[in-house]
């Protein structure tokens, strides 16, 4: 049985994308390149070849963990997404209980979290302290050195960019 994790339907997509791509493109770029190493003769001291198998094997590691993680993806589209309650998908604005610092936060799935782009896993303390509230709640997040509270200010339904793609 396949293990279930969220994914967005944007990076569900960019993930489709990107196997396509390894597939149609990559996979026959190595190996023409084994081929070409293969025809320089002697195997056990080509180090062209060996290069090029290296490389063959990461890139069928790629397709493989591509194909796992698209098959055990549980897609949510955030676009159709509505309510007042935190839930995967949603952008959270909250503030510091303590020093009134707000964050926003997008929380998405493990793959797609960025923090410097404000997406969160939904396994992250914060993000599991945000899920099931709504404005004006409190979430108590269990960190290392204690716990801290913020209270939720907003809550909306918007990817709020590319996921893995170059912005």
């Amino acid at each position: 049985m396949v293990d279930r994790h969220p994914m967005t339907a944007h990076s569900h997509r960019f993930l489709q994308e990107e196997l396509a791509r390894l597939k149609s493109v990559e996979r026959p770029k190595a190996a023409k390149a084994i081929e070409v190493a293969r025809a320089h003769g002697d195997l056990s001291e080509n180090a062209e070849y060996d290069a090029a198998k290296e490389a063959q094997g990461m890139l069928e590691a790629r397709i493989r963990d591509l194909e796992a993680k698209l098959a055990g993806a549980q897609v949510v589209d955030v676009s159709k997404l509505s309510g007042s309650r935190v839930v995967f998908g949603a952008t959270v604005r909250a503030a510091d209980v303590d020093t009134g610092d707000e964050r926003t936060v997008t929380i998405v799935g493990e793959d797609e979290a960025d923090a410097d782009k404000g997406l969160i896993s939904y396994n992250s303390p914060f993000a599991r302290a945000l899920i099931g509230k709504e404005v004006d709640d409190i979430a108590k997040v269990r960190l290392p050195g204690g716990e801290k509270e913020y209270e939720v200010l907003e809550v909306r339904f918007e990817l709020t960019g590319p996921v893995g793609g170059n912005d």
